[in-house]
């Protein structure tokens, strides 16, 4: 300052993108279209106070003239530490963690393609985890209940994990999507019953039976045939015999109109189950990239809180220093006194959060509760270009899987109620059996049916009638349903366009507040160790730098969530969610 050029300050770490970090004397953001990568891997002390650098942000480059001005007195203007003999010092603070500080993805402008989404594949190749997830997971045996239930156990290692490995190992165990392959299995069992009736139906049948018959219990009298026997010749009245028979029979419609629409109804939903399916696989990965992303964020506010900590603890040191020097107040100890120990509240329930928040995550994924996790992938962030409305509409007509299945529904309620029509047409059926007959250790000799048959219905206007109004009220909800979802999707991509431009702008404000403030902290600082200012206006310019970095934490993960509701709404998440999270 004595020499005409200002002194510049160095924060401990600053990240790629958006940064959250702070060091003892300017917490510092750097601003989204910024990208540095630049981090402090030395213990931070007293001396960093005077020798780091100050952030390069143009508007942070404004300092205020007084401090440009400062005389070199103030200069050597040393540390309440070296103001102080060895006795009265407080310890010297501890190192921060290695590498304080919040990873962003590389900030770009791109537009994700978003308009080919009519062209993708419509179902998602199906993808597996890494193997430095499936390793670890598979080296781990689950803990095996009663009635073959079995609970994952967590692995020695915290597990390196990746959004991608998350949202495949949310798609692989998620419950819903197990129901669902449940569901598909029994429609497919129906359908298969639905088609057994318009198919021939061949069996085999047999039997073998001995048999006595009183024939005077049955009315017969032996008297009535006497004359008619020989001389001699007696009749007995108890009959034993054996008999043996063996048969196929077949039958088949030969016309069934109601039968043929309700098979073709039973396709129909089972098309409607795979749709239910894939519907449930775009909310688990919304679910689970929204639950990873919390964590990132409450990661962030876990080490923006260290930071800040670090940075009271050697307030408060400074100022014990200089009250024990007699050239501070014992007001000044307390307020940072205070202060410290408000900033160790906030990180312990940050830290209690981020802790809940990991287990949810581990039970969107279906791994053990207690699993260490280690997420790889930094915050994403990236802008998205103007997406027409149009387009994004008409990709959703054709990728929503929640209007096509709506569309199925309305599908198979129409072909119901054809077959409800066709009920009063006449059904037409042809049917018998070839086998043989005889006794069981005697002749045998083949026997035959061939028959058909047209079975009219004649009096049952009541349970046609029934069947109608059922059918066209179920016709008449899922033609409102129809309507009102095509008008929600409008209304939901609107929505979510807003949501998307309106956190992206939150987003710049909360970087330039954290840049502003951070400069104040700096200000405050320089004027604080030359004497001008008491600890107050440091205190409250580390609380309002403490909010500008809680809203920028809270920006991000609403910009993320924001686009993965856009991705949502349009029908493409499962397919583009990366996408729309990064480049």
């Amino acid at each position: 300052m004595g020499n005409g050029r200002r002194r510049k300050y160095r924060t401990p770490a600053i990240c790629r993108g958006v940064t959250f970090s702070i060091g003892f004397t300017a917490m510092l953001a750097v601003s989204p279209s910024r990208i540095h990568a630049q981090s402090a891997q030395q213990p931070i002390s007293a001396a960093h106070l005077v020798s780091a650098e100050q952030p390069t942000s143009p508007d942070l480059q404004q300092t205020s003239p007084d401090l440009q001005q400062t005389s070199p007195d103030l200069q050597q203007t040393s540390l309440g530490t070296q103001q102080t003999s060895p006795d009265t010092q407080p310890a010297q603070p501890s190192a921060p963690p290695p590498d304080p500080r919040i990873q962003t993805a590389a900030h770009s402008s791109s537009q994700p393609p978003v308009a080919d989404g009519p062209n993708l594949p419509f179902e998602p190749e199906p993808r597996q985890p890494s193997l430095t997830v499936t390793g670890p997971l598979g080296s781990v045996s689950p803990r095996r209940l009663q009635n073959g239930i079995t609970t994952p156990i967590a692995t020695a290692q915290p597990l390196k994990l990746s959004l991608n490995d998350a949202v495949q190992l949310g798609l692989q165990h998620n419950l819903t999507l197990a129901i669902d392959t449940q569901s598909a299995r029994q429609v497919s069992g129906l359908q298969l019953d639905a088609f057994n009736a318009l198919i021939p139906t061949l069996s085999a049948s047999g039997y073998s039976s001995t048999k006595e018959v009183n024939l005077a219990a049955m009315g017969f009298n032996p008297s009535v045939v006497a004359p008619l026997l020989p001389a001699g010749t007696t009749f007995s009245t108890i009959v034993k015999y054996d008999v043996t028979n063996a048969q196929l029979n077949l039958n088949q419609q030969l016309f069934n109109l109601p039968a043929y629409e309700i098979y073709r109804a039973a396709k129909v939903q089972a098309r409607i189950v795979d749709l239910q399916t894939l519907s449930d696989r775009g909310a688990v990965v919304q679910s689970v990239a929204g639950q990873y992303l919390r964590v990132l964020a409450d990661q962030a506010s876990i080490r923006n809180g260290e930071s800040q900590l670090l940075t009271d603890r050697e307030l408060e040191r400074q100022a014990l220093a200089r009250k024990d020097a007699g050239t501070g107040t014992n007001l000044d100890l307390l307020r940072t006194t205070v202060d410290r120990q408000q900033r160790e509240q906030e990180l312990a329930q940050d830290r209690n959060t981020y802790g809940k928040d990991k287990i949810q995550l581990n039970r969107a994924m279906g791994i053990a509760a207690d699993q260490q996790l280690d997420l790889i992938d930094p915050v994403p962030y990236h802008e998205l270009a103007a997406l027409p409305l149009e387009t994004a509409k008409q990709v959703a007509y054709t990728r929503r899987k929640d209007l096509l299945g709506l569309q199925a529904q309305l599908e198979s309620a129409r072909l119901q109620r054809k077959a409800i029509t066709y009920e009063y047409l006449p059904a037409a059926t042809l049917g018998g059996y070839y086998g043989v007959i005889g006794q069981t250790f005697g002749g045998y000799h083949g026997n035959f049916v061939a028959q058909g048959g047209i079975n009219l219905p004649i009096f049952e206007e009541a349970r046609f009638k029934g069947d109608r109004q059922v059918a066209d009220a179920q016709l008449s909800r899922l033609r409102s349903q129809l309507t009102s979802l095509h008008a929600d999707i409008e209304q939901q991509i609107r929505s979510s366009m807003l949501d998307v431009q309106t956190a992206n702008d939150l987003v710049k404000f909360a970087t330039s507040n954290v840049d502003l403030a951070s400069q104040e902290v700096t200000d405050a600082l320089l004027r604080y160790r030359s004497g001008i200012d008491d600890t107050l206006p440091v205190v409250q310019a580390q609380s309002t730098l403490a909010g500008a970095q809680s809203q920028l934490v809270q920006a991000l993960f609403q910009f993320n969530t924001a686009k993965l509701q856009l991705a949502r709404n349009t029908g493409v998440l499962e397919s583009q969610y990366d996408s729309y999270l990064n480049e």
